[in-house]
C-alpha cells in the first residue's frame, strides 16, 4: 500500500435532502454553481485537489495544512456572503472538517483514519462552521489570522482514540464568524442529536414512517436555531443498533439526545418520545401519543409539530437551569443570556432590570448576538405590559431599536421577528406587527409562542384568524409555563368575537390553576375547553 501524510478537508451541504424534495432541479443547479464559482476555485487556489464528490459533499487533499484551513475559511466566508439575502428555500450551508494524518492512496482515491477523522469532524460541525483536529491546530500555530476555540477531547464513532477538537473562527469585516450567521457563534451551546426512531411494528415496510418522522423532527428542531443539531448522516449510523445513551452522546458530541419508537397495529399507531441528558442518562421529558392512522402524512405532521413544540422549550429550560448553577465568571455570552431568560418571566420590576443588565452584558461580549438583542427588546415590552414604564412611547422605541438589531444580526431568527412584531404593536403599527409576526411563524411554524402572538396581533388588527391560531398554539404546547397568560389573551379574543361562553373559563384560570387545562389540551377535549 502507498501511504502519505496529507491535509484532508471534507465538506457536506446541510439540509440538502429537504431542499431536493422541495425543488430537485433548482437545488442541484444551485449546488453546481457554488462548486464551480466558489468551492473548486478556492481549492485550486490553495494548491489542493478534489479527490471525489460525494453527492452533496466532497473530499479534498492539500499538501499544506495551512492552505487547507485557509481554503476552508475562504469557502465558508464566501458562502456566508452568498447566503446573506438568500431565502430559506435557496440557501445552502456547508459543514467543514479538516484533519492532518496518514492516508492510504489507491489510484486517485484516499482512505484510512486520516480521512475518517476529517469526515467525523465535518459531521458534528455547525452549519457554516469548521472543526479541525488537534494535529491541525498544532501545525497551523500562529500562521493564520484565525482564532481556535478549544472544544476538548471527544470520542467519535469508529475512531479508537478521542480526538482533540478545535472550532475555527475568523473575522469578516468587523464580525467574528464561524457559523452560518455570526450571531450563532456561541461556542458553549450544547449540541442535540435525534436518534432514529425505532420501528416496533414487526413490519419492515413501516420503516418509512419511523425514518420520515425522525428526519422531519431534525429539520423542525433546526428551525429553532437555539442549539446545534447533529447531522442526520451521523445519527442514522445508530439505526437498528442497541444503543448506550451515554456512549452515543460522547461519540456524537451531543449533550442531549431525543429518541423514540413507533408501533403500528391495524389502523392505530403509538409513538413515544424521550428527551435525555446524554451525560447523566436522566430523562428530561417523555410523552406517548396514540393516534388513528387514517391519513399517514397528517399524523406524521401532527407528531412532528407536537414533539418539537415541546422539546425545544424543554431544552432551553434545562440549559437555563444549568446556567444558574455556574459561577458568573464562568459564563460566556450564551450562558449569560440563558441566565437572563431564566428570570425574565418572573415579571417583577427587579428581575426585569436584572435580566436587562444580563442581556446587555452578553451584547458587550458578543455585539452581534441576535438572541441577546431579542431578550433586551422583550424586557422593554414587559415594562410596558406590566405598567412599569414611565414613558410608554420612549420604552416602545427602545424595544423597537433592540428588535431591529436582533433581526439585522440574524434575519432567520423567528424570535427576533417576533420581538420586532411586538414593538410595532406597542407603537400602534398593526400592519407591520402582523407582517413581522407572520414572518416569525413562517420561519418556525412549530413555535407555540409565535403562533399565539400572531393570533393575538391578527385579532388586534381586526383579522378573523386569531382564535384558530391561538387554539392551535395551546394544543401544540399545553405544558407552556406561560399558559395562564395565553389563556387570558384568548379570553379577550373570544370576547371580541362575542363568544362569552368560551371566554369565561379562560379568563378564570390563573397561574396556579392551569393543571386541568393542560390535561384537557393534551387529550384534545375541545368541547370541555372552549364550550360546545
Amino acid at each position: 500500500m502507498k501511504r502519505r501524510l496529507s491535509a484532508i478537508l471534507t465538506a457536506n451541504a446541510v439540509g440538502y435532502s429537504r431542499l431536493m424534495n422541495a425543488d430537485e432541479a433548482a437545488t442541484l443547479e444551485m449546488l453546481k454553481v457554488h462548486r464551480s464559482e466558489l468551492i473548486e476555485p478556492a481549492i485550486a487556489a490553495h494548491q489542493g485537489r478534489v479527490v471525489k464528490l460525494t453527492g452533496d459533499g466532497l473530499l479534498a487533499e492539500f499538501p499544506s495544512v495551512v492552505e487547507a484551513v485557509e481554503c476552508g475559511v475562504e469557502i465558508q466566508a464566501g458562502m456566508f456572503e452568498r447566503n446573506v439575502d438568500a431565502p430559506d428555500d435557496r440557501r445552502i450551508d456547508f459543514r467543514v472538517g479538516i484533519n492532518l494524518g496518514d492516508v492510504i492512496v489507491e489510484d486517485d482515491d484516499l482512505y484510512g483514519d486520516g480521512v475518517n477523522v476529517a469526515a467525523r469532524l465535518e459531521g458534528i460541525a455547525d452549519p457554516g462552521g469548521i472543526l479541525v483536529s488537534g494535529t491541525v491546530r498544532e501545525h497551523v500555530g500562529n500562521k493564520l489570522d484565525v482564532h481556535f476555540v478549544d472544544l476538548g477531547e471527544r470520542q467519535v464513532k469508529n475512531i479508537a482514540t478521542p480526538i482533540h477538537i478545535f472550532k475555527v473562527r475568523w473575522r469578516t469585516d468587523n464580525t467574528v464568524s464561524g457559523e452560518a450567521t455570526a450571531s450563532g457563534a456561541i461556542d458553549e451551546r450544547p449540541a442535540v442529536a435525534v436518534l432514529p426512531f425505532t420501528n416496533m411494528s414487526g413490519d419492515p415496510k413501516q420503516e418509512y414512517f419511523s425514518d420520515g418522522l425522525t428526519e422531519d423532527i431534525i429539520t423542525a428542531l433546526a428551525h429553532w436555531r437555539s442549539f446545534p443539531m447533529i447531522a442526520r448522516n451521523s445519527t442514522f449510523t445508530y439505526k437498528n443498533k442497541s444503543i448506550d445513551i451515554k456512549q452515543a452522546a460522547r461519540e456524537l458530541g451531543a449533550r442531549y439526545l431525543l429518541e423514540g419508537s413507533v408501533r403500528k397495529g391495524g389502523h392505530r399507531v403509538r409513538i413515544t418520545a424521550q428527551l435525555i441528558d446524554g451525560r447523566s442518562g436522566h430523562h428530561i421529558w417523555a410523552e406517548r401519543y396514540d393516534r388513528d392512522l387514517d391519513d399517514f402524512f397528517e399524523v406524521q405532521d401532527e407528531m412532528v409539530q407536537r414533539i418539537t413544540a415541546i422539546v425545544a422549550p424543554e431544552l432551553n429550560r434545562a440549559e437555563a437551569k444549568r446556567s444558574t448553577t455556574k459561577r458568573p465568571e464562568d459564563l460566556g455570552a450564551w450562558g449569560i443570556y440563558l441566565r437572563g431568560q431564566s428570570i425574565i418571566h418572573s415579571r417583577t420590576g427587579e428581575d426585569l432590570a436584572e435580566a436587562r443588565k444580563l442581556f446587555q452584558q452578553a451584547i458587550v461580549l458578543l455585539p452581534d448576538y441576535s438572541d441577546a438583542h431579542t431578550g433586551l427588546s422583550v424586557t422593554y415590552h414587559l415594562d410596558i405590559l406590566l405598567n412599569l414604564a414611565e414613558d410608554r412611547m420612549a420604552t416602545a422605541n427602545l424595544a423597537l431599536e433592540a428588535a431591529r438589531d436582533a433581526v439585522k444580526f440574524d434575519g432567520s431568527s423567528s424570535r427576533a421577528h417576533h420581538a420586532l412584531s411586538t414593538a410595532y404593536q406597542w407603537l400602534n403599527r398593526h400592519d407591520d406587527a402582523v407582517r413581522e409576526s407572520t414572518i416569525a411563524v413562517d420561519l418556525n411554524p412549530n413555535d407555540a409562542d409565535g403562533l399565539h402572538a400572531l393570533g393575538n396581533k391578527s385579532d388586534l388588527a381586526g383579522g378573523p384568524e386569531g382564535i384558530s391560531r391561538m387554539e392551535k398554539a395551546l394544543r401544540l404546547n399545553p405544558q407552556d409555563a406561560q399558559l395562564y397568560t395565553h389563556l387570558a389573551f384568548l379570553a379577550r379574543v373570544y370576547l371580541n368575537a362575542r363568544l362569552r361562553r368560551r371566554a369565561r373559563p379562560c379568563a378564570e384560570v390563573d397561574r396556579a390553576q392551569t393543571g386541568l387545562f393542560e390535561r384537557l389540551l393534551r387529550h384534545g377535549d375541545r368541547a370541555r375547553l372552549f364550550g360546545a
